[in-house]
């Protein structure tokens, strides 16, 4: 029989392991040439996305970075039309005009994906402060890498955040990497001082373990629903692959490289799960629907239509009729 908290950690994984095969299987699409850009792929990093978003409702927005699937997928970005956007196809969420880089759909306040660093922190602070001025109880997340930690968005974002009180939760992923240098290279200060100039509260757990990093959010989402204003949270994380997918990671030490199995947060949850009384065999048809889904979603995805480029133009200009 599955208690509640076993059906919990069950939904947890399940969302874990379907970011992560849809950045494997995105890996070896763009290597074969069907995603055209750069994508910036998640993996290791998946038990963030999915413990902050366990604790938001779809009335919550959410602005992601560079490194952004994760979260579009966490926040219920349907997966047949993410591959299509991801793939350039017409079907997508933006009609295949916005790519890895700027996945977005409103209607489940995933505000879009960035790909200038820092730049989702100020659209998450505008969006709270709409959230503010209907006087709801909804909030906003703003996702961004300890690379942003140096941007004057962030700065300025968090001033402006505690001066007006704002429902803004802002969540730092921090893998230690700042694109092609160690964190420390970029920013001489620390996060948690960081906020506390501002004095907004701040709270740091393990970004490997999904239940920690839930726990915490929804201590800073409940506080921030009350009105107490906007909070800072920071989780420590790894990120296995390159800055972009084909980095040859020239950079990173080969003895890092080969010791981030042991950070993989799918390994960690396992577990628990058998703790909890998870057979291998449910575990398994869980894997096998998952891989299923996406298996069909990037079968979807290929019979898509090439993008109308009369249609992409007239998107950029306003028709004001004869001169």
């Amino acid at each position: 029989m599955t208690t509640r908290k076993t059906a919990e950690l069950l939904e947890l994984y399940e969302r874990m392991y379907l970011i992560r095969q849809v950045e494997l299987r995105l890996g070896r699409l763009f290597a074969d040439g069907e995603v055209p850009g750069f994508i910036h792929l998640s993996i290791g990093q998946e038990a963030i996305a999915t413990g902050v978003a366990s604790v938001l409702r779809a009335d919550d927005s959410v602005a992601s970075t560079h490194r952004g699937h994760g979260h579009a997928l966490a926040k219920g970005v349907d997966v047949e039309r993410f591959f299509l956007e991801l793939m350039a196809k017409e079907e997508g969420m933006c009609k295949g005009r916005g790519g890895s880089m700027h996945v977005a759909d409103l209607s489940i306040g995933m505000l879009g994906a960035n790909a200038i660093v820092g730049a989702s922190i100020p659209i998450a602070l505008g969006s709270a402060l709409a959230h503010q001025v209907r006087g709801t109880d909804a909030l906003a997340v703003a996702f961004f890498g300890d690379g942003a930690m140096a941007e004057g968005t962030l700065h300025e974002s968090l001033n402006m955040a505690a001066l007006w009180q704002l429902p803004l939760v802002f969540v730092c992923e921090n893998n230690g990497w700042a694109e092609f240098s160690p964190t420390s290279r970029q920013f001489v200060a620390s996060l948690d001082k960081l906020a506390g100039a501002f004095g907004i509260p701040y709270a740091r757990a393990d970004g490997r373990d999904v239940q920690a990093v839930a726990k915490a959010s929804e201590r800073a989402v409940a506080a921030v629903r009350a009105g107490k204003g906007p909070r800072v949270l920071e989780f420590t994380t790894h990120r296995f692959r390159g800055h972009y997918e084909g980095d040859p990671q020239k950079y990173r030490d080969a003895d890092e490289l080969s010791g981030l199995g042991e950070h993989d947060p799918l390994s960690l949850l396992e577990p628990r799960l058998a703790k909890a009384g998870v057979a291998d065999a449910q575990l398994q048809s869980l894997h096998e629907a998952v891989d299923a889904r996406v298996d069909a979603a990037v079968e979807r995805a290929r019979k898509g239509s090439a993008p109308d480029f009369e249609a992409g133009r007239a998107d950029v200009y306003t028709q004001t009729g004869a001169a």
